[in-house]
């Protein structure tokens, strides 16, 4: 509950300008995934891009993985279709398998308890690293992965962990303690969607301190597009707990239900407590979000804004459900330009991606063709951007924190 309530002061300085949040991780984990390996390299790139977001940006960055819990998937349809044979949609490890057979597709309650030891194995390793040493600054160098050693990505990552090392150096020589833990720890907090409504209510406790409910599945939990509606079962859960939480909204979100939705979920417009998570696509964004970003402003309302690319550019190509880079990227683009214009403020990313060096998405440094596809395809669920991509948009986000610091430090 406490690390909740910390997390929650800080995403209110992401709603103030004055921190930003790099979200990502697994569309949907995967039992046959959980290995410590998989889990480092993952933790690797979501350090290496929080480092860059931080240090060409200027501004703390807020560490937030989909992991530990992302078990469960929302589906547009009960049923997967194909050629002839139609069966129960997956719906995430927690509830059945991903193969397209009879078998695995039954609903295993069992699977609960395999979701549950697993995510608080991959919570203790994750704990492990950032209290450890591994995340410390003087290990920079290290989190480079091996795959990315000779990308440009790679390379211009290595650049900055010169320039840090190099910074770590003089501060020794002006007598700065570098082994202080401010400099050797780093905060990592752990997120998923709140779905699976029976397995969310049974990790929910009351803090001895506070009196509060707290659902101790995650720090953060974000409430749907398909699941976040006013009479819905999710809000009514969400509400009552205080862990700071998010929504997505799409393009088919209105001023009016998005004010409601908000006093809902926050009736005392506490800072921090809610993120609303933006995705609708570059040209859709560009077309809605201002009218929605006005209505919350007139209407004095604190939230932070947040942008999923990710969800509003799914496509299918030579029969592989995938995203164009070009396309991700464009939309943070437009997120970044549309704030420009209104004069708010863009508080974080919430990206699908991998440290895996996976052929999901098309396009970006990696050069994945759409022929490449089938080569490293292991996604169960929605295509995940590999550590080059992500590290990719990272340094972009970068370039527009950035521009905006410099912007209003000659404005003032």
């Amino acid at each position: 509950a406490g690390e909740c309530r910390n997390l929650q002061n800080k995403l209110a300085k992401a709603a103030a300008g004055d921190a930003f949040i790099v979200q990502g991780g697994d569309c949907a984990e995967a039992f046959d995934a959980f290995n410590a390996n998989k889990i480092r390299d993952f933790y690797r790139v979501m350090l290496q891009m929080g480092l860059i977001v931080a240090f060409g940006g200027g501004v703390p960055v807020i560490k937030l993985g989909r992991i530990a819990g992302q078990y469960a998937k929302p589906r547009s349809g009960d049923m997967e279709k194909i050629g002839d044979v139609e069966l129960p949609s997956y719906r995430g490890d927690n509830v059945n398998g991903a193969e397209f057979t009879p078998e695995a597709r039954i609903p295993d309650p069992q699977r609960l308890i395999k979701g549950y030891n697993q995510s608080a194995a991959t919570l203790n390793l994750i704990r492990g690293f950032s209290s450890g040493g591994y995340g410390g600054l003087s290990r920079v160098a290290a989190w480079n992965l091996d795959f990315m050693a000779k990308s440009k990505e790679g390379t211009h990552f290595m650049d900055i962990a010169k320039r840090v090392d190099e910074a770590l150096s003089f501060m020794s020589a002006c007598g700065i303690d570098i082994d202080s833990p401010t400099l050797n720890t780093t905060e990592f907090y752990t997120s998923h969607e709140c779905l699976h409504m029976d397995l969310e209510q049974c990790l929910t406790r009351e803090d001895s301190t506070t009196g509060k409910y707290y659902d101790c599945s995650a720090h953060y939990l974000w409430c749907g597009e398909r699941t976040r509606q006013l009479d819905h079962a999710h809000l009514e859960f969400l509400r009552g707990v205080g862990n700071p939480i998010g929504v997505k909204v799409s393009d088919k979100s209105n001023p009016e239900d998005l004010i409601t939705m908000i006093k809902a979920f926050n009736p005392d417009n506490v800072p921090g407590r809610l993120t609303i998570i933006v995705r609708m696509g570059a040209q859709k964004l560009r077309q809605h979000f201002p009218k929605l970003l006005q209505a919350v402003k007139d209407a004095g309302l604190v939230v932070t804004w947040q942008s999923d690319p990710m969800h509003g550019n799914t496509e299918t190509v030579q029969g592989y459900k995938t995203r164009r880079y070009e396309n991700v990227r464009a939309e943070i683009e437009a997120f970044f330009d549309v704030h420009d214009q209104m004069g708010t403020v863009p508080g974080g990313i919430h990206l699908e991606m991998t440290g895996d060096n996976v052929t999901e998405c098309i396009g970006g440094g990696s050069n994945v063709e759409s022929t490449d596809l089938e080569s490293r395809y292991h996604t169960h669920c929605d295509p995940r951007l590999n550590a080059e991509q992500a590290l990719e948009l990272a340094f972009y986000v970068a370039s527009r924190l950035r521009s905006r610091r410099m912007a209003a430090q000659l404005n003032n």
